[in-house]
């Protein structure tokens, strides 16, 4: 290190924040945690197409219990997946002494997140109304082979044939209540994850325009700022003025002086 380049470091301020040095770039576990949050986001967009498809699925003539399974998976990975991306959203809005581009990615995050979340709630609402009507039609269904019409047109079988048939037909309702029963509980499951990132999208919101507020904050301090350092720069002016005309002032007066004095010195030696 040569002796300019040591005589200018020491020069520099002890008080100079790091992201006020033109070298510093944004903080590596800030920049790290970013990143992770938008790919994950990137992740849960292609997890909600892929939802909306299956979704579209349920109640039609390609419902099958697969499509049911896909569906209950993507919407429990996406549910853990937001709870997890909040947090991390959250930890990023509470982020200290942040540079400006951190606060755009601050901003970004917040936006990309609250976008994501709504979609992925408004299909959330989809599956549950969807799960509804087919829990609902089925329980009807159900009801129905139970009632006492949907027996006795067997005066043409024997006693032994209409027992099996009556086991048989019992085994299918005893199947079909149990799938009724698991897409209850898949329902009740899906208005919990609603519930959960209802708050979660309530907790950002509320960091988002706390961070708003002390924006605006910051913001008419610096306008008060600029306004008083404006009208001291008017008071310098004026006295600069001031001074100035001062001393053109006094300037004259001297002249004036040594013009008497030499008229005088002039008379008395002529004199």
């Amino acid at each position: 290190m040569s002796f300019d380049q040591l005589s200018s470091m020491e020069s520099q301020p002890t008080t100079m924040r790091r992201q006020d040095d033109p070298q510093y770039s944004d903080d590596p576990e800030f920049q790290r945690l970013s990143q992770e949050l938008m790919s994950k986001l990137f992740t849960l967009t292609g997890n909600i197409s892929r939802l909306t498809n299956e979704i579209a699925l349920l109640g039609t003539k390609r419902d099958t219990e697969r499509v049911r399974e896909r569906v209950h998976e993507l919407l429990e990975e996406s549910k853990d997946a937001f709870k997890e991306v909040g947090e991390g959203v959250k930890k990023i809005q509470s982020w200290e002494d942040v540079s400006p581009s951190q606060k755009y990615t601050q901003q970004k995050l917040a936006r990309e997140f609250q976008n994501n979340l709504q979609e992925f709630q408004s299909v959330q609402r989809q599956a549950l109304e969807k799960q509804r009507t087919s829990a609902s039609a089925a329980r009807h269904a159900l009801e129905e082979q139970q009632s006492p019409g949907a027996e006795g047109s067997g005066a043409f079988g024997q006693q032994q044939s209409q027992e099996q048939l009556r086991l048989a037909s019992q085994d299918e309702v005893d199947f079909q209540d149990s799938l009724i029963v698991e897409r209850e509980a898949e329902i009740r499951n899906i208005e919990q994850g609603v519930t959960e990132l209802n708050e979660l999208f309530r907790d950002v919101a509320h960091i988002v325009t706390e961070q708003g507020e002390t924006l605006d904050t910051i913001a008419n301090n610096v306008e008060n700022t600029r306004t008083d350092t404006r009208g001291a720069d008017l008071e310098l002016r004026s006295a600069a003025r001031y001074q100035k005309n001062a001393r053109s002032k006094a300037c004259c007066l001297l002249l004036i002086l040594a013009v008497i004095l030499t008229i005088i010195i002039l008379a008395a030696v002529v004199g």
